[in-house]
């Protein structure tokens, strides 16, 4: 499995490809390897659809590269600034198609998602997501622009939702427990329990 993970710009888009390795001939999500990772830069002087064009066409040399099988992408964000967030929807929709037109699949998640999937928490910050991609992936640097290193987190994200099963995934440690009381009864775990 080889996910392409993009961070959608008007002006710099970030992307990177993570790859994941198998164990026993299945894919584990414990094991994950960055290919490749960079931003795509186009001329703030450009006219738009100019940008839209350098940005399409190398996200579709970037697939041809690295062939990845999968594309996941941030949804939009509408912040306070609406002309922002019109941009941002045309440059997801041509790397979504540069996708389609590939043959892959294509996935989208919302920025909390993608921060409480790699941080364990929606409302983290850029900083943390920085650092949790890099000790994920064992980099021996952080990326250096958050374009990056968001666009890995989108990989990541799209890997630990495709790889554990939703009725795996918890909202907490309490729902995992009471998922699994067997933990609880094992004497070899020692847990205080609250008198009632």
């Amino acid at each position: 499995m080889i996910v392409l993970g993009v961070d959608p710009g008007s002006n710099i888009t970030g992307y990177g490809i993570v790859k994941v390795e198998e164990h026993d001939g299945k894919p584990d999500r414990t094991k994950l390897i960055s290919v490749d990772y960079g931003i795509i830069k186009v001329d703030e002087e450009d006219v738009f659809h100019i940008k839209l064009k350098k940005i399409y066409d190398e996200i579709s040399r970037i697939i041809n590269l690295h062939h990845p099988t999968e594309l996941s992408i941030e949804t939009a964000f509408y912040g306070k600034n609406f002309q922002s967030a019109f941009k941002i929807g045309h440059v997801r929709a041509v790397v979504i198609l540069s996708a389609v037109n590939s043959g892959i699949s294509v996935f989208e998640y919302t920025p909390r998602e993608v921060k409480k999937a790699v941080v364990g928490k929606g409302n983290a910050t850029k900083e943390q997501v920085q650092f949790m991609v890099k000790a994920i992936l064992g980099l021996r640097e952080s990326p250096e622009v958050y374009d990056v290193s968001d666009a890995l987190a989108v990989a990541i994200c799209h890997i630990n939702r495709t790889l554990v099963p939703e009725q795996a995934r918890y909202r907490d440690w309490k729902a995992f427990l009471k998922a699994h009381p067997e933990f609880l009864e094992d004497s070899s775990v020692k847990l205080r329990r609250k008198k009632k």
